[in-house]
């Protein structure tokens, strides 16, 4: 079969590297793709918002599958396009993607379902946002009501720290129309998990756990980013609060949708936080995290084409996954100056070498290839070290041996990555 994938960020590389592992497949393609994809597949220059261009395409090409990676062509209906069209899409529909592209609708559904999760105001009036400061208790959450590349959370610990983040949503518009509609939520404590699950309707098949780092800095300092590293499995998410997320969660969640009427076909990202009362809602996403899914997907025994199929043609129901009993660590590389301004265009050097360990795959997520074939940095996340180990000191020091054969200038990487596995 003939498989699309759309996006080309280290998330698509991943997943491109997983589906050409499959039988099944005979040819895949990556819009737009990068430097790394262009090995597994053949990169067209479409870009992954561009929804009709990458309809149009896949009726040519006869696409028997198409995989879509970032949650923007998600929330403006790709999936809807295609399923008009009679293509088959691995991807929620536009009703569905609310769940990431609106952070009031995810929270109202989870509200009515009872899923666990941080109380919160919404408002569209910073006045009245700045009234529920002031009645409040520091730390606060500010978040964007819709779609902000990982950047639209601010957690401050102060009134004024909390009116320069309402000040950016609403006057500044920092996030365009994202920031329109501002959540002040709960400010929840605990250690993050992700559990990516396939969804199709009411059943759902989970997928093994991650963590993620977000901040810039070691030690977790500085900006919020799309994500620094990440590592699978969680030591300290135990078996009977999985099974809890799972049940109080992640069907409830499912079941809510239906009842709504909204068929959800894809992945659902639950971002949790564990708190001293079990595990809790931050966010939902509507497509595989990133770096989240570089680490996970490493330790996946399972064909994850016959997975998507079986969501796609509603018949997951009764599949199951098989995982590495192996540690995954994926360090990511960043462009000096990230998530800030940062010069792009640097040759890369060491790719070969650090692929060659063992136990490692290096995904490409900010590159592309020179007139002269060279790789070159082209993003603020430039690429992913992921390295599997049979425990978490091995994966540590596989992933940290691979990145210091890596080398462009201004190279930027947090040291601390899945550290705190070694201290439970």
């Amino acid at each position: 079969m003939k498989v699309l994938v759309v996006g080309g960020g280290g998330r698509e590389h991943a997943l491109t590297w997983k589906i050409a592992q499959s039988p099944l497949v005979e040819r895949i393609y990556c819009a737009p793709g990068n430097a790394g994809m262009a090995a597994l597949a053949e990169c067209v220059a479409i870009k992954a918002e561009d929804i009709e261009a990458l309809a149009a395409f896949a009726r040519d090409k006869g696409i028997d599958l198409t995989v879509v990676g970032p949650e923007a062509p998600l929330v403006a209906g790709i999936a809807d396009e295609f399923e008009r069209h009679g293509l088959r899409v691995f991807g929620p529909g536009r009703e569905a993607a609310q769940m990431e592209g609106s952070k009031d609708f995810a929270k109202r559904l989870m509200l009515e379902a009872g899923v666990p999760t941080g109380r919160a105001e919404v408002f569209t009036d910073i006045e009245a946002a700045k009234a529920c400061i002031s009645k409040g208790k520091p730390p606060f959450v500010i978040k964007a009501d819709g779609l902000a590349a990982g950047k639209g959370v601010v957690i401050a610990q102060d009134d004024k720290a909390a009116y320069e983040a309402l000040k950016a949503c609403f006057v500044d518009r920092a996030f365009g129309t994202a920031g329109e509609k501002v959540l002040v939520e709960e400010f929840l404590e605990g250690q993050e998990v992700s559990i990516l699950t396939f969804v199709d309707g009411e059943d759902i098949l989970p997928m093994a756990p991650a963590q993620d780092y977000k901040r810039v800095g070691d030690g977790d300092t500085g900006s919020n980013t799309g994500g620094m590293g990440s590592y699978s499995p969680v030591p300290v998410l135990s078996d009977g609060d999985y099974r809890r997320a799972v049940r109080e969660i992640l069907e409830p969640t499912a079941r809510a949708l239906a009842a709504r009427g909204i068929h959800y076909q894809g992945i659902l990202y639950a971002g949790l936080i564990l708190t001293s009362e079990g595990p809790k809602v931050l966010e939902f996403n509507v497509r595989f995290g990133d770096p989240e899914t570089q680490a996970v997907l490493p330790r996946l025994k399972s064909d994850l084409v016959e997975t998507m199929l079986a969501v796609v043609e509603g018949r997951l129901a009764g599949t199951s996954l098989e995982w590495s009993d192996e540690a995954c660590v994926t360090v990511v590389l960043a462009s000096g100056g990230y998530p800030g301004d940062y010069a792009k265009g640097y040759p890369i050097s060491g790719l070969d070498e650090a692929g060659a360990l063992e136990g490692v795959v290096v995904f490409h997520a900010g590159t592309r290839l020179g007139e002269g074939g060279e790789v070159l940095t082209d993003g603020g996340r430039v690429l992913n070290v992921s390295a599997l180990g049979p425990d978490f000191a091995a994966a540590r020091e596989r992933a940290y041996r691979a990145v210091e054969r890596i080398g462009f200038k201004d190279i930027y990487y947090r040291r601390d990555i899945a550290l705190r596995t070694l201290e439970v």
